[in-house]
């Protein structure tokens, strides 16, 4: 062996080394994120993210309302709510134990609860006794105000009234019933919901219904916690319906929708990948007849997904649904180089140089994987998380396959094939000649300037759907039930909310109070169904000082006359001369909102409480949730109306934000989209020339406007994915052409392999990417949809950018 074999065998085997290491390193990291709990000891996130939210870009520029949106949505995922009904209340109520048993019992919660510990509703009346003079409804400051407001008729409404259960005040502390009312008031039962037998039930017609809810023990987007709470409700609901037949359990929670989400994608990855894998080698082995290269293409396909996989966990933390099942149909764009680099390797017969080989086709896979990551580095502009991670996937996939291809292969396919396919190649050849001759000299462009023709109704027709609906399809059954729980408990399903913000609490409190004076009058002609607010539980100090002033000037300016009023209503002496002492002796400390936040039963309304937010650079400011109940879809535009005329309050509508998002990124992409295909020109002139550049892209050009026709004739409205799948169609489509356009200028190249090649790499990204319209999640049925038509348009023209016969060697 002489020393230039010699270096040629440790050549390649430095390059498998360095493979087999460098997958090593892949396969290592990627088990260790998938199996591993936590980092050094930690608890870490999942690296599969099934949030649906996650889809969604942050679309609010105040960190309040990006704050208040994390909070809403970690307070939702955090349970599970159940709902047991039966015509017979005793055995609703009995099956509500038994489910909340059971459930409790699997261990895949931190708790159940179905019947509520006993709870002295007297200590609220207790927490506030001591602000009672600062603490007045809004028609009580009426009354006073206007000199209505009788000593005697109050107290005598309160001696005869009927007592008002746990948040009445004793009569002797609150003789003329301002706490009382100012209690009643109080939004701490804005459901359906009675406590009875300590469970809480609603009555409906015949029916009577139970609430059972449940605290996760982790994260709902944890793939171990959708499992066990999914296999601890379906245990527990056998067992409560093997003992009461009649009752009938709805649930709904963040943990169901994400469980459904996650097994949903997983169906996809297994029909995606299984079928694209197997529809490949099928095509592969039909064209190569070689198990060989069917192994080698899938190996250089495994290592670009698996070098995908972790530059995407390591640049993102995390892997979302939506990114696997995209993964899944890279299969087909990965195996592209690979096929590219076989198909010459087949036509070279015996005469095969691996590294004559590589710097043969190199030229065209460098254009080719050029374009596709100009493509998805465009993808990776939209301000989509999800879209991002599909981005970096693909362009590190696709990267490391083509590396595979440049280094990996050569060392891999050093003899010549045993056999060649010329039968079929020697049919492509032929096909290709009579396919191109259609389109030779000036018969490209009358063939382009027809399509356009033909297109431009299917343009007039075009219409758009920006709505955020469109894009996140839940389970029809969880929304059924979930739909079923808010009925009966009686509560609204709305979105909105007011984020009110002040340079301290106080101010917070005091802009929480002007909003809700005006969420109290009329809104679009009709009145909110109420209100909620951390100023209803805690008035400002301003409003508080202000109610005392009110009552010293008013009803309460003589103390001798309130006692007098008050033993004359039959009050014993000592007890109306506390009621006078505790008038005259008040401190003026103001309720504050730690002391509120500080008791248990503040609990359920704690979400309303943002608190300080951080801005970069700035001071810290705080934060609150005001949401309004019942808004119709009438009502959103006088809320946002109102939100932009009080200082200090915004109105957010997380859906209408990304929604006009969607809108304004829709536009755009189309320009974006025309600036690209310009860059994709400039870049192909700058190799061909700009005649034959032109000539390059027209057929990806033209397969674009003939998509944007279908589906105006179609009446399928555009959304910012379809433009956003066009931009693939531009970086993926124009392969084919350069692939043609590279075999043509290759000297001594055989024609037809190389068309072969072209079509077998058509095939197998239609075969991937076509699968994608099959996918439950609509945001990848409408690219699969735009990329199978795009790129089929595509190769069908890819003719057109070959040179004239005279212009070859």
């Amino acid at each position: 062996m002489d020393a230039a074999q010699t270096f040629d065998v440790k050549r390649r085997r430095n390059v498998l080394v360095a493979w087999a290491l460098l997958m090593c390193v892949v396969l290592g990291y990627c088990g260790w994120r998938f199996l591993e709990p936590g980092w050094g000891g930690r608890a870490s996130a999942p690296p599969l993210q099934t949030d649906l939210l996650a889809l969604l870009p942050k679309t609010e520029a105040d960190p309040a309302a990006e704050q208040a949106l994390d909070a809403l949505a970690k307070s939702m995922g955090e349970r599970a709510v159940y709902v047991v009904t039966s015509n017979d209340a005793a055995r609703a109520k009995g099956a509500a134990r038994q489910l909340a048993q059971s459930l409790y019992a699997s261990g895949a919660f931190r708790s159940v609860l179905a019947q509520l510990p006993p709870f002295d509703a007297t200590q609220v009346t207790r927490f506030y006794l001591p602000y009672r003079f600062g603490l007045l409804t809004s028609e009580d400051r009426a009354a006073l105000a206007g000199g209505s407001a009788k000593l005697p008729d109050l107290v005598a409404q309160r001696l005869f009234d009927p007592l008002q259960a746990g948040r009445s005040a004793p009569l002797v502390d609150d003789p003329f019933g301002w706490l009382s009312r100012w209690l009643g008031a109080l939004p701490l039962a804005a459901s359906n919901l009675n406590l009875e037998d300590g469970m809480l039930v609603a009555h409906r017609g015949k029916a009577t219904s139970v609430l059972v809810a449940a605290t996760l023990s982790g994260s709902a987007y944890e793939t171990s916690v959708q499992a066990a709470v999914r296999r601890a409700t379906a245990s527990a609901k056998g067992l409560v319906l093997r003992d009461y037949p009649d009752a009938h359990i709805v649930r709904t929670g963040a943990v169901f929708y994400a469980d459904a989400a996650r097994r949903a994608s997983e169906r996809d990855v297994h029909r995606i990948g299984l079928w694209s894998a197997g529809g490949i080698a099928l095509l592969m082995l039909w064209v190569f007849r070689s198990p060989r290269l069917i192994a080698l293409g899938f190996l250089s396909t495994a290592i670009g997904i698996g070098c995908a996989l972790a530059v995407t966990m390591a640049v993102f933390g995390q892997l979302h649904l939506l990114t696997l099942v995209f993964g899944a149909s890279l299969i087909g764009e990965a195996v592209d180089y690979s096929i590219q680099y076989f198909v010459l390797y087949l036509s070279a017969g015996q005469r095969w140089d691996a590294r004559r080989g590589l710097r043969e086709v190199r030229p065209a896979l460098l254009v080719a994987l050029a374009t596709s990551l100009l493509g998805y580095a465009i993808l990776a502009w939209a301000p989509f998380p999800a879209l991002k991670q599909i981005a970096c996937f693909a362009m590190a996939g696709i990267a490391m396959a083509f590396a595979s291809v440049a280094s990996l292969l050569p060392a891999m396919l050093k003899r010549g094939p045993s056999h060649t396919p010329a039968y079929l190649f020697d049919g492509a050849a032929k096909l290709l000649s009579r396919w191109q001759a259609s389109f030779a000299g000036r018969r490209a462009w009358f063939a382009a300037g027809l399509a356009l023709v033909l297109a431009l109704p299917g343009w007039l027709r075009l219409q758009s759907d920006d709505d955020i609906h469109l894009l996140i399809q839940r389970d029809a059954s969880l929304v059924a039930q979930e739909h079923a729980v808010r009925e009966t408990i009686g509560i609204d399903a709305g979105a909105q909310f007011f984020v009110v913000k002040g340079a301290t609490p106080e101010a917070v409190l005091e802009r929480s109070e002007a909003l809700g004076e005006r969420l109290d009058l009329p809104l679009a002609g009709t009145r909110l169904a109420g209100w909620q607010s951390v100023s209803q539980f805690v008035p400002s100090a301003r409003r508080q000082a202000a109610n005392q002033a009110l009552l010293a000037s008013t009803a309460l300016r003589v103390p001798n006359a309130l006692r007098n009023t008050l033993v004359g209503a039959g009050f014993r002496e000592e007890a109306a001369r506390g009621y006078v002492d505790a008038w005259t002796q008040r401190t003026g400390t103001p309720l504050t909102l730690d002391a509120w936040l500080a008791t248990p039963w503040s609990q359920p309304f704690r979400h309303l409480w943002i608190g300080a937010v951080q801005r970069a650079g700035a001071q810290p400011e705080y934060a609150a949730i005001v949401m309004p109940v019942g808004a119709t879809a009438a009502q959103l535009p006088a809320l946002a109306s109102l939100a932009r005329s009080l200082p200090g309050v915004a109105f957010v509508d997380k859906a209408a934000s990304v929604s006009r998002l969607f809108g304004a990124y829709r536009v755009d992409s189309a320009v974006w989209l025309a600036a690209a295909a310009l860059l994709v020109l400039v870049l192909l002139a700058v190799r061909y020339g700009v005649c034959a550049a032109a000539r390059v892209v027209l057929p990806v050009v033209v397969a674009i406007a003939l998509a944007l026709a279908a589906f105006g004739y179609a009446s399928v409205p555009l959304t910012l994915f379809n433009w956003l799948a066009l931009m693939l169609v531009l970086g993926v489509g124009v392969n084919y052409a350069v692939f043609l356009r590279e075999g043509c200028v290759r000297r001594d190249a055989d024609l037809g392999a190389v068309w072969t090649g072209v079509a077998l790499s058509a095939a197998t990204t239609l075969l991937s990417f076509g699968l994608l319209a099959m996918s439950t999640m609509p945001v990848l049925k409408t690219f699969g949809a735009t990329l199978a038509l795009g790129i089929a348009v595509s190769v069908l023209l890819a003719p057109i950018g070959m040179p004239a016969y005279k212009d070859r060697p």
